[in-house]
């Protein structure tokens, strides 16, 4: 089943995103451990195009208990960077 996670960092996150860029970046090169696998995945950004101000991904995963244990794992989680997280199921219609 496909899920899209939904961060949206806190106010004034962008320092603390850049500082664990790299071990987020990392975590997600091998989610085997997971049992999920990335179909689609990056940072939201603000309206100039380049400001990151949150992630996006699109899992595709045997259950929402393996996507929460996925995320909950991420080095971006681990340091609080994000205000709002939504996991919500999707079903694919196009693409």
């Amino acid at each position: 089943m496909l899920f899209a996670i939904h961060g949206v960092d806190r106010q004034g996150a962008l320092d603390t995103r850049l500082a664990h860029y790299e071990a987020h970046k990392a975590f997600l090169s091998d989610t085997s451990a997971f049992g999920v696998e990335i179909v689609m995945s990056g940072p939201l950004v603000a309206d100039d195009g380049t400001t990151m101000i949150g992630s996006l991904f699109l899992i595709e995963a045997p259950d929402r208990g393996a996507v929460e244990a996925f995320n909950a794992a991420d080095p971006f989680k681990k340091a609080d960077i994000w205000e709002r997280v939504t996991i919500t199921g999707f079903l694919r219609r196009q693409g």
